[in-house]
């Protein structure tokens, strides 16, 4: 926090009572705990209108084109819900980044879009580029500022992004210099850092592979068909032979299942995820995630094998070897975004190393409550709750019925968890909370399963 943010926080905090003054610091923090989230403010908006369902979703958008609900009803207040309804994204505010949905083979994925693009799925860090008056912010998937992490690929944007302003979407990846091959997430992911950087950037140099214009020179593209978008930016990025430090993803336009695999087929080659299809037609819609874009990744298999993002939302002490760690397994969380809450999956003991245990209890010990978190829902009781805030992802046998998990309960009191999860690499810190697996993901992953099985 700079001079002048502490000094402003400072004198909000003296002429307030105690019980007044610790809520300032806990507003300030983050640590309010109320178990209150952007969604039910929303709802509750939204019920102080005639025509609620409307009001909702006309929130809701304003919401996710800017991630600041705060400026979204400023706006509605001083205009109307009409004013609101007219809301543009704004250089500088970022907008809530589209997801994908899931689907098992290329078969389904031409069957569901028909022709449509296909581009590569990249193993990187998603970014957000925003651009206004040759000065580049770049934001994360959560959303949080990591401009400072990135100076080369903000020098890269004043060289070859051609905009007064801009707001363009895509992923930053480490790449080998001398053979062009992408690298590792494992290697991208030591560019977040807060020292060290500019060595740090000598030694894994980034490109950004941009797959997205939402805004550029005044113009909202959001609204605008995937066409007219991809073609918008590919006139506005302008890579060199010898400097390809921003590029256009690679992609194939297609309507034949059998040139949609041989394009995964080359992407899974060269060491990549997979592929995303994008439906030609199709607005960018910021924070949905739909069957306007699905993704196809390399570990599909008949039985459960692609990964999810759970959050962890506490953790059992453990017994034998695992109790001189002080951590034996996690309580691991789906978000269910109709309840604005995270219901358990199941608990994770395995994939990480005595050291990465030692690491990540520290910082859950951090996160301790004394009792369960007001958005979380768990029949389970761990040794310890934890504040929803770190997401790992995990590796499962397959999805089952459970009686003791609260995701995806349904009226018989059963629910659906993760078998033999287990952790696959570290803390996601591209992550927020809200952006893990979903409750819907995890019953429609569990459906795809079955029909395999079938």
């Amino acid at each position: 926090m700079d001079s002048r943010r502490a000094k402003r926080l400072a004198a909000l905090i003296k002429p307030a009572s105690p019980l007044a003054a610790c809520y300032i610091v806990r507003f300030a923090v983050g640590r309010l705990r109320l178990g209150v989230g952007a969604p039910t403010i929303i709802e509750a908006v939204a019920r102080t209108q005639p025509e609620s369902q409307e009001a909702r979703e006309i929130i809701e958008r304003a919401y996710n084109l800017c991630s600041d609900l705060g400026l979204a009803l400023k706006t509605m207040r001083q205009g109307s819900l009409a004013a609101l309804k007219k809301f543009k994204v704004r250089v500088g505010h970022p907008v809530r980044m589209m997801l994908a949905e899931r689907l098992p083979n290329a078969e389904a994925i031409i069957k569901r879009l028909g022709r449509c693009s296909v581009e590569s799925k990249l193993d990187g860090l998603r970014c957000q580029i925003h651009l206004s008056s040759r000065k580049a912010e770049i934001f994360s998937r959560n959303l949080e500022r990591t401009t400072d992490m990135f100076p080369d690929i903000v020098s890269a944007v004043h060289r070859h992004v051609r905009a007064r302003n801009a707001i363009i979407e895509g992923e930053a990846l480490a790449i080998n210099e001398a053979t062009g091959e992408f690298l590792p997430f494992q290697v991208t992911a030591q560019r977040k850092r807060k020292h060290k950087i500019e060595e740090t950037a000598r030694e894994f140099p980034l490109v950004f592979v941009a797959f997205d214009l939402l805004y550029a020179n005044g113009k909202d593209y959001t609204g605008r068909e995937y066409e007219a978008r991809r073609r918008a930016l590919e006139k506005l990025i302008k890579p060199t032979k010898s400097d390809e430090r921003i590029r256009p993803v690679e992609r194939l336009v297609t309507e034949s299942a059998d040139e949609l695999q041989q394009f995964f087929d080359e992407q899974i080659e060269r060491g990549l995820e997979g592929i995303i299809a994008k439906r030609l037609d199709s607005p960018y819609q910021a924070g949905a995630r739909n069957y306007n874009w699905i993704k196809l990744k390399r570990t599909y298999r008949g039985e459960l094998s692609d990964t999810i993002d759970v959050v962890v939302v506490g953790y059992l002490r453990g017994r034998g070897m695992r109790a001189k760690l002080g951590i034996g397994a996690l309580l691991a969380a789906v978000y269910d975004q109709k309840a604005d809450s995270f219901k358990t999956v199941g608990k994770a003991g395995s994939g990480l190393s005595e050291a990465n245990w030692v690491k990540l209890r520290k910082l859950l010990d951090e996160a301790a409550t004394t009792e369960r978190a007001a958005r979380v829902d768990s029949r389970l009781k761990p040794d310890v709750w934890v504040e929803p805030k770190y997401v790992l992802t995990v590796l499962a046998d397959e999805i089952t019925r459970s009686p003791v998990n609260t995701c995806a309960l349904d009226q018989s009191g059963t629910g659906l968890a993760l078998r033999f999860p287990r952790v696959v690499g570290f803390i996601r810190e591209d992550k927020s909370p809200e952006d893990a697996t979903t409750v819907a993901e995890v019953k429609k992953m569990y459906a795809m399963q079955k029909q395999k099985k079938k």
